[in-house]
Formats: structure tokens, C-alpha cells, sequence
């Protein structure tokens, strides 16, 4: 049975308004990575002058993916600059506290230096270091990160003003009392053109940690073929949780799986710029109220790649975003946005965001996007009246133990005939809760 098609004139106006804000958003992605990559370079030449004050302290050529992302977005969320650590990690004792539980947040440790190993004197000077009691016959102390990032901060300022003093930075482009020591990282601003970017400067230690959660996993539907073994491989960092404690980061591998759906032919990072841009313009009101991050629509994209695996679900750009919709509304009705590689933490829990009012933004955009799609005052005129106002809940009635209602033909049969998801009672929606149950496999563990 054919699916039903829209309306002549729905379509005529429709398709080519949201091809038309999609392009709006790809002329600004040179411009921004260019801005990106100028400020960029900037915090690099004061790295290099850190390193030269202190070798501790590596500059890191290596990952290039910061740009990548900074140009699909339109948020203005900080950058993270990681500064790696020059310790042998393999040779540093991982240490869990005690009384922590799997849903506290990321694994948390204290970094260790054994009493017998060699190699790690440089770290255990009184500046960066604790020493422990002399009881403990296994380790001689541990690397605190409120005393690295103290380390670090005066660093910069020093780094910054031999930068200044000798020209090696444009006058004006970075000044040392933008430098702000919060209690993770250190926070700067950099000017670039007429954009300033905030950074944050995070100190990190690399190791070859596997990621629990997904141990023995070597494919994940939606993805190429070997490249979650192969990103996995790289192993996560340890970066500050606290002024004693150090945490997990995968940051950098959810990046590189971003860049791995780029790869694919498909709309998947399009639909994400939209609805970020959407996101920061409408929902967050051009980021004047506190909302959904990046990271969190990143998040999302990474799930829905995942429960819409075929190609042919990415061919069109509407259908790509309500793919992104379908499992957003989903996760704000339940409360609910499990990280992708480690699926038992909820990113929602703890935010402090208002979701029931980002849920009603969402569900309105989702029922009348043309508003939110209009790029500047010629576009604005007398929105049309919704679709549909019937209220059917279909697309968010898909039960998630049948793979067959996610398949392309059947969800788009239901996007061409609902169009919307105008849900009033969230409750109806509670089939939905086992949406990500059909992943506790790939991922492991409760998410």
C-alpha cells in the first residue's frame, strides 16, 4: 500500500523551506571553522609556551575533530582544549573510592603513584602531588587535580603574557584576565575575527581504558563496519571530577563516532545542525534562556543512527530530522537520555532544565516547524494553522520490542499521514519508556 503523500501545496512550500534553512546553515560552516581554527592556533602558540615552561604539560596536534564540530554547530557552548599530561599512565595506580555507585556519573578514581615505579618523579613534587601515610605499601601519593590545575593556570598567565610581549599572538586576540580556574577546568576567552570562543582548557590523562559498557561489542547497527572496534581502541582519558577525584571522559571517541555517521551517505549530521540551530534560536531563545546542549542533540543523533540503521531511513532531510525528533520527545517525555557508551548514565538527571517546558517547545516545533524555519524578518508572515490537530499518537506509540514498526516503510507511512506529534497526554507515551531496551544488548547494562 502506498504511503500517503501530502498535500500538493504542503509539499511545494514545505520541502524546499527546510532545504533552504539547511543551506543557510552550510554557508556558515566554512566562516566558523576558519574562526575555530584562528582561535585555535592562538591557544596552541600559548601551549607551546607552557610546555616550554613546564614539559609536564603536552601540546596535543593530534586530534582535529574540534573544528569538525564547532562548524555544525550554531550554539556558542565552550570548546574543550585538552592538555595531556606527560606520565606514563599505564604505570599509575587507578583507585576507586569508596561508596560509589554506578549511577553516581562516570567511573571515578584517584591517580596513584606507586612506590616502586620508575619514571614518575617529575609528578610527585609538592605542587601537583599528595603524599600518602607511610602505611600504605603500595602507593607513595597521588596526582591531585585542584593542584594541576592550579599548576596550569599560572602557566597560562605566564604563557600568555610572554605571548603578548614578544608578538606571537595578534594584540587583542586573547588577554589573561579573561582567566577564570572553575572547579573542572579553566576557562578562556579567545577572539577570532569578530567571534569570541570560549575555551575550556582541561588537563587529561591518557590511558588505554576500554569502556565497560561496551566490552566485547564489535559492531553497532547505523555505524560502518569496525568503526566502534576501531575508535574504542584508542581508550578513554581521565580528566578532574573533583579537587581530589578524576573522572572517565569519552568525549573525544563520541566525537570521532560523529565523525563516522559524516562518513555515511544521508542526512544524519544536516538533521543535527537544524535542529541545534533550531535549538539555540528558538528553544533557547538565541541562548538567553538554559535548554538542550550540543551535546545532548549529539547524544541523540547517536541513538537514533542506532534505531534507524538502514540508509534509506537518512535519504530524505525531513524525515532525517523527525527521526531526531521521534527519539528526542521520547527521551524528555521519560526523563530520560542514556550516554552512548556508557548507556546506565542518564544525562538528564541532574541538568536542572525545565523538561516538561523544553518538552512543549520541542512537540511544538515538531507540529508546526515553518515558524522556527524562517531565517530572517522576509520569511516571517501568517504561519498557517497546524496539520493535523487530531492528536494521534502513533509515532510515539511504536513498540520497541518489534523492529518492524522502525522500519523505514512503516515510520514513513506514519510521517507522511501524521506529520506531527501534538502528544497532550504523556502518559500514552509510556510504551515508549523501552525505546532504548532494544540497545541494552549493544550497549550493556540498564539504560
Amino acid at each position: 500500500m502506498p504511503a500517503p503523500a501530502l498535500p500538493t501545496s504542503a509539499m511545494a512550500v514545505q520541502v524546499p523551506l527546510w532545504h533552504h534553512y539547511l543551506q543557510a546553515i552550510r554557508s556558515r560552516e566554512a566562516p566558523r571553522a576558519q574562526d575555530f581554527q584562528r582561535a585555535e592556533n592562538v591557544l596552541l602558540t600559548v601551549l607551546e609556551r607552557v610546555h616550554a615552561l613546564d614539559p609536564r604539560f603536552i601540546v596535543d596536534y593530534s586530534r582535529g575533530l574540534e573544528a569538525f564540530q564547532f562548524a555544525l554547530r550554531s550554539s556558542e557552548d565552550p570548546m574543550d582544549m585538552e592538555v595531556p599530561l606527560w606520565v606514563d599512565a599505564e604505570a599509575l595506580l587507578i583507585e576507586e573510592p569508596e561508596a560509589t555507585q554506578p549511577e553516581d556519573g562516570p567511573e571515578l578514581c584517584h591517580l596513584g603513584v606507586p612506590r616502586e615505579g620508575a619514571g614518575l618523579e617529575r609528578w610527585t613534587t609538592e605542587d601537583t602531588f599528595t603524599a600518602s601515610s607511610e602505611g600504605d605499601a603500595k602507593c607513595r601519593g597521588h596526582i591531585v587535580p585542584s593542584k594541576v590545575l592550579c599548576v596550569l593556570k599560572d602557566l597560562l598567565v605566564a604563557a600568555i603574557v610572554h605571548c603578548k610581549h614578544h608578538s606571537l599572538i595578534a594584540p587583542g586576540s586573547l588577554n589573561a584576565a579573561s582567566l577564570r580556574e572553575e572547579q573542572l577546568h579553566l576557562s578562556l576567552l579567545v577572539s577570532s575575527g569578530w567571534r569570541t570562543i570560549s575555551f575550556h582548557v582541561v588537563p587529561v590523562v591518557r590511558r588505554k581504558l576500554g569502556v565497560p559498557a561496551l566490552e566485547g561489542v564489535q559492531q553497532m547497527p547505523g555505524f560502518p563496519e569496525g568503526s566502534l572496534r576501531r575508535i574504542l581502541s584508542q581508550g578513554v582519558d581521565l580528566v578532574p571530577a573533583s579537587a581530589q577525584l578524576w573522572r572517565t571522559s569519552t568525549d573525544y571517541l563520541l566525537t570521532r563516532l560523529l565523525g563516522e555517521l559524516g562518513s555515511l551517505q544521508g542526512h544524519r549530521l544536516d538533521s543535527l545542525s537544524i535542529l541545534d540551530r533550531v535549538n539555540h534560536e528558538s528553544w533557547r531563545d538565541s541562548g538567553r534562556t538554559d535548554g538542550l546542549t550540543f551535546g545532548h542533540l549529539k547524544m541523540v543523533l547517536l541513538w537514533a543512527s542506532v534505531l534507524f540503521p538502514a540508509p534509506e531511513d537518512w535519504a530524505e532531510l525531513q524525515g532525517a530530522v523527525y527521526r531526531l525528533l521521534v527519539v528526542l520527545l521520547c527521551c524528555l517525555a521519560t526523563r530520560k537520555l542514556p550516554h552512548f557508551l556508557h548507556p546506565q548514565r542518564n544525562l538528564l538527571q541532574g541538568s536542572g532544565l525545565d523538561l516538561g517546558a523544553i518538552y512543549q517547545r520541542v512537540e511544538g516545533f515538531a507540529s508546526q516547524p515553518e515558524a522556527a524555519l524562517r531565517i530572517h524578518a522576509t520569511h516571517l508572515g501568517c504561519s498557517p494553522p497546524p496539520r493535523i490537530g487530531s492528536g494521534l499518537k502513533a509515532l510515539l506509540q511504536l513498540p520497541a520490542s518489534d523492529p518492524t514498526y522502525w522500519a523505514t516503510a512503516y515510520f514513513d507511512v506514519l510521517l507522511d499521514k501524521f506529520q506531527v506529534f501534538n502528544i497532550q497526554d504523556k502518559d500514552r507515551i509510556s510504551a515508549m519508556q523501552s525505546i532504548f531496551q532494544k540497545t541494552r544488548t549493544l550497549g550493556g547494562g540498564e539504560s
